[in-house]
């Protein structure tokens, strides 16, 4: 435990420097998660029995980091929709040497890592900062909330198969911790109602928790008990990154779309 809190003291005041900062601070922080993250990703591929081509997942992430510097989200669709092209267009042009799941494993690990993109976008929101700390401290407290409630009161296994640790009572706790966050910043970002931040707060929690489960499937089906050993206390990046390459785009697009 000790370890896991040495790593937060030093790790969190460098995100939140990074995301007040923002602009190409954030942007080199958030390319730096994904090429990490890639590597470790590459790591499970392989333990998938995938031959991964790890320059591509790092070259199409710099292409989808460079578009969202370049021109935000407007051409975030376009991008995508020209990496799964390339990707397929190298499945014909390396074949026998990289298989057809060999690629399906590169493109997968692309559109997954490549939702951390939306971590740098919502600081291009209006009142963006305080969006990007409402992500990272609803995220947070989910997983921490989580934690405890789960040891102090779980009782009901939630997906003994994947993560037996994780309990149902505690799953309902990160919920809680997380709309409790979502509902202080009430009172710090003009125009957003109570209930707005409530709903956001349950899908955060709820988010948070698939996105660990999802990378903690990746780890079991490959045989890999943590992603790297980089953090100390947490592991890799995806172990400390999971829940927010689902909880960032849920809250760009929540706050774009529904809120602001």
């Amino acid at each position: 435990m000790h370890l896991r809190v040495m790593s937060a003291v030093i790790g969190i005041p460098i995100i939140i420097l990074a995301a007040w900062y923002g602009h190409w601070a954030l942007w080199l922080f958030s390319l730096g998660v994904y090429v990490f993250a890639s590597l470790e990703m590459s790591v499970i591929l392989k333990g998938l029995k995938l031959n991964s081509e790890k320059w591509m997942i790092q070259i199409a992430g710099l292409i989808i980091f460079t578009s969202a510097y370049l021109y935000k989200d407007e051409y975030i669709g376009l991008t995508y929709v020209f990496l799964v092209i390339f990707n397929l267009l190298m499945m014909a042009l390396l074949y026998p040497r990289t298989s057809p799941l060999d690629v399906f494993g590169n493109l997968t690990a692309v559109l997954y890592l490549g939702n951390f993109i939306f971590f740098y976008l919502t600081r291009e929101l209006e009142n963006g900062f305080l969006w990007v700390l409402l992500l990272l401290m609803t995220t947070w407290a989910s997983d921490t909330f989580a934690y405890f409630v789960g040891r102090a009161l779980g009782r009901h296994k939630l997906a003994p198969l994947l993560s037996p640790k994780k309990t149902v009572e505690g799953a309902l706790g990160g919920i809680i911790g997380s709309v409790i966050i979502a509902c202080i910043f009430v009172n710090y970002i003009p125009s957003v109602s109570v209930i707005s931040m409530i709903t956001l707060g349950i899908f955060i929690g709820i988010t948070a928790l698939l996105g660990d489960l999802v990378e903690s499937a990746l780890k079991r089906q490959a045989g890999v008990k943590d992603s790297g050993q980089i953090i100390p206390g947490h592991g890799g990046f995806l172990d400390r990154f999971d829940s927010l390459l689902l909880t960032a785009p849920l809250v760009y697009y929540g706050v774009k779309l529904f809120i602001i």
